[in-house]
C-alpha cells in the first residue's frame, strides 16, 4: 500500500474544500508540486504507448454526457468481433501500442464469453501486448446481465491472465451528480464496490474523475475523499486520472454549454495530489485536456504524461481530436523541464529519453 506523504498534516474535507475554492492557483501548484517531489524525487515524467479500440458503441445505460454510444437500432450502431478488434490491436502494436485499453457500452448482447473471447483473440495475436479490459461501470453491468455476484465476474477474468482495470464510468462518486448525469450507470457504491472486491482479488486499477459539468466543488472533493478511503483499505489504485467533460454532441453538452477552463483542470490536479497521499501516481494529460494545460499539471502535482493514443473514438465523436507521435510527447515533456521516459501499465520504467 502506498505510503501517505506525512511531511503536511492529512487533508480534511473543509481544507480540501477551501484549497479548492480559494486558495491561489500558483500557490496550490507550488504545494502540489513540492509534494510530488517528495513522493517521487528527480525529474521523471512518464507516458505509455496505448491504444483504445471500443468493442462495441450500443449501449442502453443512456448517459447523458455521451456523444459515443448508439442504440442497437441505430444505422451506426456496431460490435466487433473478437477477430477484428484483435486486428485492430496487431496493427496499433506494430506502431509501437504496448497496452490495449478495452471498453465498450454496456451493450446486454455481450455477454462474458464474448468478453473472454475478446481476451483470448488479442492474446493469440499479440502476445506480448498487455490487455487493460472493461471498467468497474461494465464489470457491474456484467454482473447484473449474467445475474451472477461482480466478484464471479472479477474472477473470470482473472483467471485469463488480465490483472489491471482501467477506472472508467467513476464520472463524479456522488449520488446527487449521479442522478442528473448517468442515473441508469453502476452508483457511487457499485463503482467503489468493483474495485475494492478487484483489489481483494489481486487486481491493480486506476482511478478517474469526469468533472466541468452539474458538480459542485463539495462533490469534487468528496469524490477524492472515496477515493483516499478505498486507497486506505486496499492500497489497490495505481494512479488518479482526471479530465474535462467535452459538451459536444450530448445531452449534457446542450445544457453546460461550454467546457471547463483548462485553470480548473491544473487546480484539480494540484488538489487531487494533495488529497490522495495515498496514491502514487497523478497523472496529467495533454490528450484530454491540452497541451498547455498537460504541462502545468506537470508542474501541479502530477508525474504521469497519459498516453501516446494510437486508436480512441469517445472524446473523438465528441469533436475531441488529439493526434501526437512518441517524439511529439517527448518533446512536449521535455518543454515543460522534465525527462520523459516509457512506462509500463503497472508504471514501471521500460525506457528513460
Amino acid at each position: 500500500m502506498p505510503t501517505p506523504d506525512i511531511s503536511e498534516q492529512r487533508c480534511d474535507r473543509d481544507t480540501a474544500l477551501t484549497m479548492l475554492a480559494r486558495t491561489p492557483l500558483g500557490e496550490l501548484m507550488d504545494r502540489a508540486h513540492a509534494a510530488r517531489m517528495r513522493r517521487w524525487p528527480g525529474n521523471t515524467v512518464t507516458f505509455v504507448c496505448d491504444t483504445n479500440p471500443n468493442y462495441t458503441n450500443v449501449c442502453v445505460t443512456g448517459c447523458r454526457f455521451c456523444a459515443f454510444c448508439r442504440r442497437p437500432t441505430d444505422p451506426d450502431a456496431y460490435t466487433l468481433t473478437p477477430e477484428q478488434v484483435s486486428e485492430k490491436v496487431a496493427a496499433a502494436a506494430q506502431r509501437g501500442a504496448t497496452t490495449v485499453l478495452l471498453q465498450g457500452g454496456h451493450n446486454p448482447k455481450i455477454r462474458l464469453a464474448d468478453w473472454l473471447a475478446y481476451i483470448r483473440a488479442i492474446r493469440s495475436a499479440c502476445p506480448e501486448i498487455h490487455i487493460h479490459p472493461f471498467s468497474p461501470a461494465e464489470y457491474a453491468f456484467m454482473a447484473a446481465s449474467e445475474k451472477r455476484p461482480v466478484r464471479e465476474i472479477l474472477e473470470a477474468v482473472f483467471a485469463e491472465g488480465v490483472d489491471t482495470i482501467p477506472g472508467g464510468g467513476a464520472e463524479i462518486l456522488t449520488e446527487r451528480v449521479r442522478r442528473r448525469i448517468a442515473p441508469h450507470k453502476a452508483t457511487t457504491a457499485q463503482w467503489l464496490e468493483v474495485c475494492e472486491t478487484a483489489h481483494e482479488i489481486g487486481f491493480r486499477t486506476t482511478a478517474t474523475m469526469m468533472f466541468g459539468h452539474v458538480e459542485s466543488d463539495a462533490d469534487i472533493v468528496d469524490h477524492l475523499l472515496a477515493l483516499r478511503d478505498l486507497q486506505d483499505r486496499t492500497g489497490g489504485f495505481t494512479s488518479f486520472i482526471a479530465w474535462s467533460f467535452k459538451p459536444e454532441g450530448s445531452e449534457l453538452g446542450r445544457e453546460v454549454g461550454r467546457a471547463a477552463h483548462p485553470a480548473r483542470y491544473v487546480r484539480i490536479v494540484a488538489l487531487a495530489r494533495l488529497v490522495l497521499d495515498n496514491f502514487a501516481h497523478i497523472q496529467s494529460s495533454w490528450f484530454s485536456e491540452s497541451i498547455p494545460a498537460g504541462q502545468l499539471g506537470l508542474l501541479a502535482g502530477a508525474d504521469d504524461f497519459g498516453g501516446v493514443l494510437m486508436e480512441e473514438n469517445v472524446l473523438l465523436e465528441a469533436g475531441h481530436d488529439r493526434t501526437a507521435t512518441v517524439e511529439d510527447v517527448k518533446t512536449i515533456i521535455r518543454r515543460a523541464g522534465f525527462t520523459p521516459a516509457r512506462r509500463d501499465s503497472y508504471y514501471r520504467v521500460v525506457e528513460t529519453f
